[in-house]
């Protein structure tokens, strides 16, 4: 089963073992996922620092990636049964700010930092009902400053108790259900 500790090599965790390849350290993040082998890590960490030789280790041959590669992600969009009511309570409450209504206007601007990218199998049950077929993980400064201001919002959230090499988690649901993750990244050593 994978799951929240599916290893995600991004270029900073690569850089941070010593294996970032120097022509590629700044051409993104790369993703590997160890699903058949029952033990993973948190979103970010590396499981094995010697796994992955260099970035793209898991899709081939460093010739074989693409000379050009995305920045980042540039939005998400996901259907909803009250779009504006949502789009507020996102904002409300994690403070991401809803799509521009005109051009020149900017939306949410995110922090830098790692981005996990991780397909799951399609019997997952890590983001609960099995017709959902998404989750987001937001990156947060102080967990338990966000948790406590979401429960005085009435908000329920689940703690995860263990602290992880990369950092702590916890998990809601938006009023449609949908799953959120919150993580606060370890600090760097």
């Amino acid at each position: 089963m994978v799951d929240r500790r599916t290893v995600i090599l991004g270029t900073a965790t690569l850089a941070a073992v010593g294996t970032a390849h120097s022509g590629m350290a700044d051409s993104g993040a790369a993703g590997s996922s160890e699903a058949g082998s029952g033990t993973a890590a948190k979103p970010g960490a590396a499981a094995d620092p010697g796994a992955a030789a260099k970035p793209g280790a898991a899709a081939g041959a460093a010739g074989d990636l693409p000379a050009e590669r995305v920045l980042g992600i540039g939005g998400f969009f996901f259907r909803s049964h009250d779009p504006k009511k949502l789009a507020q309570w996102y904002q409300l409450h994690l403070g991401i700010d809803p799509i521009p209504t005109e051009y020149g206007h900017h939306g949410w601007q995110q922090a830098a930092g790692e981005t996990a990218f991780a397909p799951f199998p399609m019997d997952t049950d890590y983001f609960g009902s099995k017709q959902q077929g998404w989750m987001v993980n937001y990156r947060v400064r102080n967990l338990d400053a966000m948790v406590a201001q979401l429960q005085k919002a009435n908000i329920a959230v689940k703690v995860d108790p263990q602290k992880y090499p990369n950092g702590r988690f916890a998990r809601l649901h938006d009023p449609e259900g949908n799953p959120v993750e919150l993580w606060e990244p370890a600090s760097p050593k």
